[in-house]
C-alpha cells in the first residue's frame, strides 16, 4: 500500500456465500488460477489504498487474517451488504479522504480502474462508479412477465466496482440505515450526484461456475504456466483390526485400516503424487521414502501439508485437485462433502473434487483386499 496526496481506504465486503459456485465456503475464498478471489481483489487495489478493511463472514475471520497478516483489517460482516460496509466503515481512519468499496466477487478489476475512480474523486466528485454501456435490448416486465416498456439502452449502464466516495458522504449515506444493492444507491437517495468513469470487461462479477471459467480464461491469457500431474496409490487392508482406516483425510472408525509405512491414506497419497508430478518435484517415494523414519506412521494430512509447502517453494500454486477412490468399502458418498472440506482446507482453499467407484469384482480392490486412488492436480506458475 502506498500513501498519496489523497489518502484512500479500501473496503471489501466479502461475506457472500459460494453456493452458486459449487463451493462449501465463502465466495471470497473460492480459488481461481491458484489464488482466492479476495487475494486477487486485494492485490489489484491495495496499491492505491492506505488502509484495507475486509468484512468477512462470521466464523471465517481468522482464515482471512491468515491470508494477509497485518496488511489488512478484518471485521465481521453483517446480514446484508450494506450492513457489512457499515461495520467496515467504522474502522476507516479519519485521515482518509476517500473510500473505495469493492466487491470481492469482482476480483479481476484492475489497479488502473481503481485509479480512474480515485482521479475523478480528486477532481471534486463526491461519488464515482465505473460503468459499461448496455449492448443488449432491455425490457421492463410486470409481475405476470408481460413487457411494460423498452428503455432506451443508450441511457442505460452496467454498474461495477470499485465505487468511490468522499468519506463524509459515504458515512452520511450509511447513517440513514437504509439498504441498497450498492453504495451508490444509498448516496443517490441522499441527493448526491454520482459521476461515472469507464469500466472494464475484466471486472465481471464472478457468481456462477461459468463466470469462474471466464475469469480463468482471462487470467490464463496473462502468460501463466499451467501444468497437470497424475498420482496413483494403492494399499492392502491390514490383516488385523489394529490399524485405523484413514481415507481422504477422515477417520473411518468402523473400518479396518490399510497397511503402509505411513497411515495408508490412498486418497491423500495420490494427491501428493499428482502435485509433486505437476511441479516436477519427483514423486511420493522420492520425497517421503520408507527409509526415512520421520514419516513412519505419518498422517496423510501431514504429507499433504509438506507437499503443498514444497510445491509453493517451487513457485507454483494449486489451481484444483480431483481424486477418485477405487474400492468396495467404505461408502464415500455419505462423507463426500466432509472429505472435500478437509482436503480443500489442507490445500489452503483450493477447489477439490472427490469421487468413488468400484471395479465390478475385478482385481484386488474388486475382491475387497484393499483400496486404490487416482488423483489429478493442476498447478499454476507465473
Amino acid at each position: 500500500m502506498r500513501s498519496s496526496l489523497h489518502k484512500t481506504a479500501l473496503i471489501i465486503p466479502a461475506a457472500g456465500s459460494g453456493e452458486r459456485l459449487g463451493a462449501n465456503l465463502p465466495k471470497a475464498l473460492v480459488q481461481v488460477v491458484g489464488r482466492t478471489l479476495i487475494e486477487h481483489a486485494v492485490t489489484s487495489l491495495s496499491p492505491i489504498a492506505n488502509q484495507v478493511i475486509i468484512a468477512a463472514p462470521a466464523g471465517y475471520e481468522e482464515q482471512f487474517r491468515k491470508l494477509f497478516g497485518d496488511s489488512v483489517e478484518v471485521v465481521t460482516g453483517g446480514k446484508t451488504r450494506s450492513e457489512s460496509v457499515s461495520f467496515a466503515l467504522k474502522k476507516v481512519k479519519a485521515e482518509n479522504q476517500f473510500v473505495l468499496v469493492h466487491d470481492a466477487a469482482r476480483a479481476l478489476a484492475s489497479t488502473e480502474l481503481g485509479q480512474r475512480v480515485v482521479a475523478e474523486l480528486a477532481n471534486g466528485a463526491k461519488a464515482v462508479i465505473p460503468t459499461l454501456p448496455v449492448s443488449d435490448t432491455i425490457k421492463a416486465v410486470d409481475e405476470m412477465g408481460h413487457v411494460v416498456t423498452t428503455p432506451a439502452r443508450e441511457t442505460l449502464r452496467i454498474v461495477q466496482t470499485p465505487q468511490g466516495f468522499d468519506l463524509a458522504t459515504l458515512i452520511t449515506a450509511h447513517a440513514s440505515g437504509d439498504d441498497a444493492t450498492d453504495d451508490a444507491g444509498l448516496v443517490e437517495a441522499q441527493g448526491v450526484k454520482v459521476h461515472t468513469v469507464n469500466g472494464e470487461a475484466r471486472a465481471l462479477k464472478i457468481t456462477t461456475k461459468e463466470d469462474l471459467t471466464t475469469a480463468t480464461n482471462i487470467l490464463l491469457g496473462l502468460n501463466l504456466e499451467v501444468r497437470t500431474g497424475i498420482g496413483v496409490d494403492s494399499h492392502a487392508f491390514a490383516k488385523s483390526g489394529e490399524r485405523m482406516l484413514w481415507l481422504a483425510g477422515l477417520l473411518w472408525s468402523d473400518e479396518i485400516g490399510l497397511e503402509g509405512h505411513s497411515d495408508g491414506d490412498v486418497a491423500l497419497h495420490a494427491i501428493c503424487d499428482a502435485l509433486l508430478a505437476a511441479s516436477e518435484l519427483g514423486d511420493l517415494g522420492s520425497n517421503f521414502g520408507t527409509s526415512d523414519p520421520k514419516y513412519k506412521g505419518a498422517a496423510g494430512s501431514l504429507l499433504l501439508k509438506e507437499t503443498l509447502a514444497r510445491v509453493k517453494s517451487a513457485g507454483f500454486t494449486v489451481s484444483n485437485v480431483s481424486v477418485q477412490i477405487v474400492g468396495n468399502r467404505p461408502k464415500i458418498g455419505t462423507r463426500r462433502s466432509e472429505a472435500i472440506t478437509v482436503i480443500s482446507n489442507l490445500l489452503d482453499g483450493a477447489p477439490v473434487s472427490v469421487s468413488a467407484t468400484t471395479t465390478d469384482g475385478l482385481g484386488f480392490t474388486g475382491e475387497g483386499k484393499g483400496l486404490s486412488a487416482i488423483a489429478t492436480a493442476i498447478v499454476i506458475k507465473k
